[in-house]
């Protein structure tokens, strides 16, 4: 089969981003996505995502469309869905309602290409019901049903999800692509407050720790992070201890085994990005957190159990990544531990934090 022709920036003048969903993967796809608006400077750049995730793109509920600003860096149109919601209630009138308005929207900004990140049916069917003249999309995506709602499938063989985008990017734009700086947005009311809350307890160089993960098998158990905190503050760091959505019991089992010393944080994606770009370190799991912090170029200790760190590691920051070499390769969403990284102790933990804290050139 012969190569598809290159399509011109005349061709390209609107390009839509499909990457929906979960934190640590909107992340992973930025890079790709700056990568793509330097290759196509005047083009209108969209892009679809879950409106739990919107603050990665914009601290603006609205308007969802106009010129760049710090408070929305990267796309001149964000369009919302709420696919979870949709699922829970299919036949309800509320959700046909919400599905036509989603895909009306998509469709009257009538994209000349649509490029999937997220290898999912459901991004795959909503790249399609976009309209865009060409549809870009992994040749194995994620769920191999996809493949067949892409136009031109891209085969790609690199080792981090990271890269693997910016190849993903690089057949759009038929050309080279360098690994930008990621760029998130700001709002300075946030930036205000944050900078108050840090002079209020006297933080000036501290560690968060995030002891949640998506699964059961990528968490390292929660009373060792309090023991990394007790002796972070030994040696002068105090810490933060994050936790999202149903996860308050790891953050009280945290404070509680650091006696006390980890504050409790429990924020807003904006105010999480706001207070992870002032942090001396990070400590935690494959997981959105540990991600963003990379990103933000903070010095990242990671604990990793089933998943792989060459494909999902942090990237691009000074980093210290501890695995077992006993822990089994896998994306199955097992609940309990994985007993192969309850053999990485506190001790190991706080010795290559100190390592990040002390030596910059690590």
């Amino acid at each position: 089969m012969s190569e598809p022709p290159a399509l011109s920036h005349q061709q390209a003048q609107r390009i839509l981003i499909v990457r929906l969903s979960a934190m640590g993967d909107i992340i992973h796809a930025l890079p790709a996505a700056i990568a793509l608006r330097k290759a196509f400077p005047h083009a209108t750049l969209g892009w679809l995502v879950e409106e739990r995730w919107l603050e990665l793109l914009s601290t603006l509920r609205t308007p969802r469309s106009g010129p760049a600003s710090p408070q929305r860096p990267l796309a001149d149109r964000i369009h919302v869905v709420r696919t979870g919601a949709w699922r829970k209630s299919p036949l309800s009138h509320l959700t046909w309602h919400d599905f036509l308005v989603a895909v009306s929207d998509l469709r009257g900004m009538r994209y000349d290409v649509a490029i999937d990140f997220q290898g999912a049916i459901r991004s795959a069917v909503l790249a399609r019901l976009s309209r865009a003249s060409v549809i870009y999309g992994s040749a194995q995506p994620r769920e191999n049903a996809s493949s067949m709602f892409y136009t031109r499938q891209v085969l790609v063989d690199r080792t981090h999800v990271v890269e693997q985008n910016i190849e993903l990017a690089e057949a759009v734009a038929h050309a080279p692509l360098a690994v930008p700086e990621v760029q998130f947005p700001t709002d300075p009311g946030v930036e205000a407050h944050v900078e108050q809350l840090l002079a209020d307890k006297n933080l000036q160089r501290f560690a968060i720790l995030n002891p949640g993960a998506g699964w059961g098998a990528k968490r390292w158990p929660a009373d060792r992070y309090g023991v990394v905190a007790r002796k972070l503050a030994q040696i002068g760091i105090p810490c933060f201890v994050n936790f999202g959505p149903n996860e308050e019991h790891l953050a009280e089992t945290v404070t509680k085994a650091s006696e006390g010393l980890a504050l409790p944080l429990n924020c807003s994606i904006t105010e999480l990005i706001s207070i992870t770009r002032r942090a001396a370190l990070f400590i935690g799991g494959d997981t959105g957190p540990m991600h963003l912090a990379a990103a933000l170029n903070i010095p990242v200790v990671a604990i990793f159990g089933p998943t792989n760190p060459a494909r999902n590691g942090p990237f691009g920051t000074r980093s210290i990544v501890l695995r077992n070499p006993e822990s089994p390769t896998t994306h199955a969403r097992l609940a309990r531990p994985d007993g192969a990284m309850l053999e990485i102790t506190s001790d190991l933990v706080f010795a290559a934090a100190y390592q990040l804290l002390e030596n910059p050139r690590v």
